[in-house]
C-alpha cells in the first residue's frame, strides 16, 4: 500500500463529527418559530364583541329556520294523508249509489213459492246475488264506511231524512219505520243521509 492511499483509507474510518453550535441554533430557530405561532393564534381579534353578537344572532337564526323547516315537514306529511283519505272516500261515494241499486234491486225480487221448481231454481240464483251483496258490504266496512240503522231506532237529524209520516199504532212518535235510501258514515263523518219514514 502506497503513502498516497493511507490517509484516504484512514479518512474513511474517522467517524462524521457533528457541530453542537448547528444543533443549538435549530432548536432555537424551532424555539422561535412555535413562539411566533402561540402568539398569532392568542391574539384577539379586533371588534371581537361584536363578531361575537353576530355569531348568536345567525346560530338563533338558523335554529329558526330548522324548526320552521320541521314544522313544514310535519304539516307536510298531515296535509297529505288528509288528502289520501278524502280521495279515498270521494272514490268509496262513488260506489255508494251502486251499492245501493243492488240492495233496492235484490229486496223486490219476486215472491217465490217453495213447492215450484223454477222457484227453486231461482232462489239459489237470488241467494248467491245476496251473497255477492254482502261482500259488497264486506269490502265497504273493511274501508271504514258503515251503513247508518234506520228500522227500529229514533229519528236522528244529523243521521237521518225524513221522507214522510205515517201513523202505526204501538209506536212511539219519531220511531223509523221504513228506510227508502240507505245512509253512510265514516267514522263521525256523515257522507250521506239516510231517508226514512217515520211514525207520527
Amino acid at each position: 500500500m502506497t503513502d498516497e492511499q493511507k490517509p484516504i483509507e484512514e479518512n474513511l474510518n474517522e467517524e462524521p463529527v457533528i457541530s453542537n453550535e448547528n444543533e443549538e441554533s435549530s432548536q432555537e430557530d424551532a424555539d422561535e418559530e412555535i413562539k411566533e405561532k402561540s402568539g398569532f393564534f392568542s391574539r384577539k381579534c379586533k371588534n371581537c364583541e361584536d363578531h361575537t353578537v353576530k355569531e348568536e344572532e345567525y346560530k338563533k337564526d338558523w335554529q329558526r329556520a330548522l324548526a320552521d323547516y320541521k314544522n313544514l315537514q310535519k304539516e307536510t306529511s298531515e296535509r297529505r294523508g288528509e288528502w289520501a283519505q278524502m280521495s279515498k272516500v270521494n272514490i268509496l261515494e262513488d260506489f255508494i249509489p251502486v251499492y245501493d241499486n243492488f240492495k233496492s234491486a235484490f229486496f223486490h225480487h219476486p215472491v217465490l213459492q217453495a213447492d215450484n221448481e223454477e222457484h227453486k231454481q231461482m232462489k239459489n240464483w237470488i241467494d248467491g246475488i245476496g251473497f255477492i251483496m254482502k261482500q259488497f258490504g264486506d269490502v265497504m266496512k273493511s274501508h271504514g264506511i258503515e251503513e247508518i240503522k234506520t228500522v227500529g231506532e229514533k229519528f236522528d237529524p244529523n243521521m237521518h231524512e225524513s221522507m214522510g209520516e205515517e201513523e202505526v199504532e204501538g209506536k212511539e212518535p219519531g220511531t223509523i219505520l221504513k228506510e227508502l235510501i240507505g245512509g253512510y258514515k265514516m267514522g263521525n263523518k256523515i257522507i250521506k243521509a239516510a231517508k226514512v219514514i217515520i211514525a207520527k
